[in-house]
């Protein structure tokens, strides 16, 4: 009763205008998932959804994905915690999910939630599920193939076998792994790890053949999709309109970002040559300038490694970011604005990749990848929907 309550006042539409509004392109997102899905013809996919969708916002991709025709919807949706999974169910998702993630053995032990697949990630965890799990679970086993991470080795596969084997409770219905190295240019160590991962692949499917999943390739893996032998890809950058660097732009031509986020002009002011902007005075201005600021700064996801180097877009044009980034205010040069005003719209991150500051622009200039930057951008700031 309590969380109805809650679940319905969160639904009572306030008058507010936010400082900072970010939306999310359906069609981009299922036109991302299309070319996905045509390019890995023999494999199915499924959406991950972790870390707050990429910073696209968990709820609300969830719910796109979940609003597919039940023919068209994915085997699963891949989310990292236990945690996440009680948002999507409490928010009526009905999607099946399966968690890639480390999860709490006393979770998995207790939990009451339906069409949900657990990942074992090591021989450790296993031995301890093996012997303390009194209800029928599924679950999916992480192999380690080279990343050197979360997985069972080689080594601990017969006891993996035998543990499996002892509890009947343990309801095996899908193997996987990880690329470390799949949008690097040396292809050597990724594949060493297919040859594992083969090996592996072999050797669970003699001891259960009635397995259903196999996965060990995420978005970068996609280029490798017919030498593996799975039949499901992980789609997380993908599926958002980012792709690793990569030597094959088959794909990563057809992807458009998802996401984009504005904000405006929240003060217009004339400095003099010689003055000196934001903290540390890190600018100062070599003429006199017209500058602006906005009240966004690296809490709401402006990442400080841009102060004095990134951009934002007004109108299409873009204004260099001045001064250090503050928490929340960031000032920008608009002196090419001869127009520019307090309210006055201004773009922060770009859904256009060939803006300075898409967030594939942002990361190189920060010296990062674009998913850090979007991963930054915090959970509670609304995420719109649209066409």
């Amino acid at each position: 009763m309590i969380r109805k309550f809650l679940r319905t006042l969160r639904q009572l539409k306030f008058s507010y205008t936010p400082l900072v509004e970010i939306t999310i392109s359906k069609e981009r997102l299922l036109h991302n998932l299309s070319v996905f899905k045509k390019e890995c013809i023999g494999a199915a996919i499924a959406p991950v959804l972790k870390s707050n969708a990429y910073g696209h916002g968990l709820i609300q991709v969830a719910k796109i994905l979940d609003e597919q025709e039940k023919n068209e919807r994915s085997p699963f949706l891949v989310i990292d915690s236990y945690y996440e999974a009680l948002i999507l169910r409490n928010e009526k998702i009905i999607s099946p999910l399966l968690i890639i993630g480390f999860t709490n053995d006393e979770n998995i032990y207790h939990s009451p939630l339906k069409n949900l697949s657990f990942t074992l990630i090591g021989i450790e965890q296993l031995t301890d599920i093996s012997a303390n799990l009194t209800l029928p679970t599924h679950f999916h086993l992480k192999i380690d193939t080279g990343m050197s991470r979360h997985g069972i080795r080689p080594e601990d596969f017969t006891k993996a076998v035998e543990c499996i084997k002892n509890n009947k409770n343990i309801l095996l219905e899908g193997i996987c792994s990880h690329f470390a190295d799949a949008d690097g240019d040396d292809s050597a160590f990724t594949k060493m790890q297919i040859q594992a991962w083969h090996e592996a692949v072999k050797f669970f499917t003699t001891a259960f053949p009635s397995l259903t999943y196999f996965h060990i390739s995420a978005t970068s893996g996609a280029t490798y999709h017919r030498d593996i032998k799975a039949n499901m890809l992980r789609l997380g950058l993908g599926l958002y309109g980012i792709l690793p660097d990569s030597k094959d732009n088959r794909i990563s031509s057809k992807l458009l970002p998802v996401l984009e986020m504005k904000s405006v002009i929240s003060t217009v002011k004339h400095i003099k040559k010689g003055d000196s902007v934001g903290y540390n005075h890190t600018f100062t201005a070599p003429q006199d300038m017209t500058i602006a600021t906005i009240p966004a700064g690296y809490f709401e996801g402006i990442d400080r490694r841009l102060s004095n180097i990134g951009f934002v877009t007004i109108g299409n044009i873009p204004c260099p970011l001045i001064g250090r980034i503050s928490m929340n205010i960031s000032t920008i040069d608009i002196s090419k604005l001869k127009e520019a005003k307090r309210g006055d719209e201004v773009t922060i991150i770009s859904s256009n990749p060939l803006e300075n500051n898409s967030a594939a622009k942002m990361a190189v200039l920060a010296k990062t990848v674009p998913w850090e930057i979007l991963v930054h951008i915090p959970a509670q700031l609304r995420r719109t929907v649209i066409k």
